[in-house]
């Protein structure tokens, strides 16, 4: 069944047939951390006493996690149940190969048997890859990397229990199967996409997101809202190509489904009303920070299934490129070390997302305008009856800029230091991405040098709004 020879519905002459819905157990609540040392009793129960006595536990934070109230019930859940562990605090902002190499040789020196991330995206993935290599104690991270840039490898082996505690309602990376790192000798980031790294258990906690400052959950509020839009917008997945010959290699991106869809689409309308609230009031508003924590985890549902595209592939390159400019070009963001140059990923995804979304318009006018509606809400949704199909795009771009207005999003990639003389080189960076690229609508994907040449028109038309 894996290569069907005549099936209804779309031409199945080289597309998938099929799709694949995988995420995490998640659990939603207020105070729920505290029960993370029960969980690691009970994974430890289902295990012989030989090995439960060998257990080691690893918690991974980063130096601002590990100060706050969080980390302190995870410490006091862990050694009420008697649990032994260790904490390793050195996650960076933004992982490098450097930060994830570092953490994998701890790991392997340790001879970790369940993980615990406690933190934002770079903690979980980082925990995430730690876990893989530890797994594959002779492999090096570019054995699985994604193709091109690394070989891509399936993951064959069961990974160790990890459980996920996300401080921020953004990357959703405590329900999907994806890593994500930035190689600075490359200018861009890439990263490990597979359903085997997704975490054992998420444990959602609304407390863990009250500390929360401003900017840092806007930006992460915006991946959220890319995550969704992106994956609405995706190409259906019986167009992703090539189908597989065996089931291991059907990708953990596979395009839109119409189970994703689900996830997607209530992610956006979440993310859309709570998301501003946010920015006003990013720690009082109590309903607004679990709705977004809400809208993270769903997105990661929809995202880690059918993927992400054009915004997220331009985001590696722009993030990545800002650290490696001259000093007077880079740009810092006010709520990070200001002594580190950082795009933060929500706000280098949001600075393409007009451009991207007029041009992805045309592939599907109808998932499109559903979209504008959600921006424009019920009060001003009657304003698209009368907007024709190849009207869409442009409509949908000034609803996504006055919303990133609403959120003071920089108005473009001009805003944070790039100028025209760029583009070719943040094109070229999104080249590599081929695991979102091939579900970009409209992308051409045969022809490198005209689809570097759409990229590009992409990237002028996201240099200012």
């Amino acid at each position: 069944m894996a290569t069907p020879v005549d099936l209804p519905g779309p031409d199945q002459s080289e597309g998938d047939y099929a799709f694949e819905m995988a995420a995490s157990t998640l659990r939603f609540g207020t105070g729920v951390t505290r029960e993370v040392g029960m969980d690691i009793t009970n994974m430890l129960s289902r295990l012989p006493a030989a090995e439960r006595n060998k257990s080691k536990i690893a918690v991974f934070t980063d130096p601002n996690i590990a100060k706050l109230p969080v980390m302190k019930t995870v410490e006091q859940a862990l050694q009420k149940e008697g649990h032994k562990f260790a904490v390793f605090d050195k996650i960076a902002v933004e992982p490098t190969e450097d930060s994830w190499t570092e953490a994998i040789k701890w790991t392997r020196d340790n001879d970790v048997t369940h993980f615990l991330a406690v933190g934002g995206g770079s903690t979980m993935d980082t925990a995430k890859a730690a876990n893989l290599l530890s797994c594959y104690p002779e492999a090096d991270m570019f054995d699985f990397i994604n193709a091109p840039v690394g070989k891509g490898t399936p993951i064959t082996k069961q990974l160790k229990p990890l459980i996920a505690v996300p401080t921020t309602a953004g990357t959703g990376s405590e329900t999907t199967g994806t890593a994500i790192l930035d190689i600075p000798s490359r200018r861009f980031k890439t990263g490990i996409a597979s359903r085997a790294l997704k975490p054992t258990l998420g444990i959602v906690d609304t407390l863990n997101t009250a500390t929360c400052p401003r900017e840092v959950a806007v930006a992460a509020g915006l991946d959220v809202l890319f995550h969704s839009l992106e994956s609405w917008t995706a190409v259906p997945y019986y167009e992703r190509t090539p189908r597989p010959d065996n089931p291991i290699k059907r990708p953990a991106y596979q395009g839109s489904n119409p189970v994703s869809d689900i996830f997607s689409k209530w992610a956006l309308e979440q993310t859309i009303k709570y998301l501003p609230r946010i920015f006003k009031d990013p720690t009082g508003d109590e309903e607004a920070r679990a709705q977004m924590l809400l809208a993270a985890s769903t997105a990661g549902i929809g995202f880690g299934n059918a993927g992400v595209h054009l915004c997220h592939a331009g985001s590696y390159p722009i993030s990545s490129l800002n650290k490696a400019r001259p000093k007077d070009l880079q740009y810092h963001h006010p709520s990070y070390n200001p002594d580190v140059p950082l795009i933060p990923h929500g706000v280098a995804v949001s600075l393409t997302a007009p451009s991207v979304f007029h041009f992805t318009a045309p592939s599907s006018p109808d998932r499109h305008r559903q979209a504008c509606a959600i921006f424009m809400g019920k009060e001003r949704a009657h304003e698209l009856d009368n907007v024709r199909d190849e009207d869409i795009g442009s409509v949908l771009r000034e609803e996504i800029q006055k919303f990133l207005d609403l959120v003071a999003v920089p108005r473009g990639l001009s805003k944070v230091g790039y100028a025209t003389s760029d583009i070719e080189t943040l094109a070229n960076g999104m080249l590599p991405q081929r695991r979102v690229l091939d579900l970009a609508p409209r992308l051409v994907k045969n022809n490198q040098a005209e689809e570097l040449d759409q990229l590009q028109h992409i990237l002028e038309g996201a240099m200012s709004w």
